[in-house]
């Protein structure tokens, strides 16, 4: 019988140790490690980072049913979910709606995977560089939020085109904190991402004859962006004006609004759309306007050159909002087997 029970309190007493931890991870704090280079410098691959979920408010869960400290799938196995979507709950946010900042660095869901719940989906993190009620626009690269220039160029790589008189030495890069890049096929001449710092001490090497950035023109068009229609002749460096939807506001449905605010109708708010001709019905009534029920926002990148951002796949709705990065824990440097740890990062508050 004493047994019994000793083993009946280990069991409670990791039920608790298991509540108590999702509990601060749902409503507080959690950790996540960042898998790509999608935000060098401000962040780099390899750093383990703390985001706050207080920050912004703390969503509910959608899928109540799930297996602890897994997402989307078992653990130890490839295809077998690790919720079921039974019971699905509406999106309810404590606190209201969240409250980012311009320039915030966020972790949301992916917006695009429509077939799995909201808290089920990709995690993604990047800087929040329009919020809600913005007009965004990009110009040679740089962000303009209502006419406003909005880049800290600190934070942001660009590509670069490097003429050298001869070979730039790989492991002369790699100290001075160049990772992305290399050689073209005419001899001295590179394709290197840079930051700011990178730039100007790559300038000061005798080796060097030009150093130019590598913009794409006005009026060349990217099909691949949002909101893939050639009425928009948008690319990554030449972007916009585009308008953030803000909850309660309205726009005037034409032909132009229609394209970069359908996803928005249909998908995020679940109202039907039709077009025919020049009018619009939604959910098989004209309507001129559409207001909008929730709060987005436009997230990049700070390797603007190698992030797959708003720019391809447009707004962040607010429901899909997981919480404001605020520290590094720990980094490790995966790439490099002789120094693994970044000392230097630990514990260091993001800005």
């Amino acid at each position: 019988m004493k047994k019994k029970n000793n083993i009946f309190e280990w069991i409670k007493a990791i039920a608790f140790a298991i509540f108590f931890i999702l509990f601060i991870r749902i409503f507080f704090l959690e950790a996540f490690t960042i898998p790509s280079g999608s935000m060098e410098k401000s962040l780099l691959t390899g750093d383990y980072v703390l985001v706050s979920k207080l920050s912004y408010g703390p969503r509910i869960p959608n899928t109540l049913l799930s297996f602890p400290f897994s997402h989307q799938r078992l653990p130890f196995t490839e295809n077998t979910p690790s919720y079921l979507d039974w019971i699905n709950i509406p999106y309810i946010r404590l606190f209201s709606a969240p409250d980012i900042e311009r320039n915030d660095i966020v972790v949301f869901n992916y917006p695009m995977e429509e077939e799995i719940p909201v808290d089920q989906r990709t995690f993604y993190i990047k800087r929040c560089v329009a919020i809600s009620g913005d007009t965004i626009s990009i110009k040679d690269g740089q962000v303009y939020i209502n006419n406003k220039h909005n880049d800290a160029l600190l934070h942001l790589q660009f590509s670069y085109r490097v003429k050298a008189k001869d070979t730039i030495n790989t492991t002369l890069l790699t100290s001075i904190g160049v990772t992305e890049g290399g050689r073209l096929q005419n001899p001295g001449e590179y394709w290197l991402t840079l930051s700011s710092d990178n730039l100007k001490r790559l300038d000061t090497m005798k080796n060097i004859v030009s150093i130019e950035p590598v913009i794409e023109k006005k009026g060349t068009y990217n099909d691949y962006l949002f909101p893939e229609n050639e009425r928009f002749l948008w690319n990554i460096d030449q972007y916009g004006p585009l308008y953030v939807p803000k909850a309660g506001d309205s726009i005037i449905l034409t032909a132009d609004s229609i394209d970069l605010y359908k996803r928005i109708i249909t998908v995020y708010e679940k109202n039907e759309l039709s077009v025919y001709g020049d009018s619009v019905f939604i959910n098989n009534k004209y309507a001129s306007h559409y207001q909008f029920k929730m709060n987005y926002y436009f997230m990049m990148g700070d390797n603007r050159h190698n992030s797959i951002d708003s720019r391809y796949w447009g707004f962040v709705p607010e429901d899909h909002v997981v919480g404001k990065t605020v520290l590094i824990l720990m980094s490790i440097d995966k790439t490099n087997n002789e120094k693994n740890m970044r000392w230097d990062r630990w514990f260091h508050k993001i800005e």
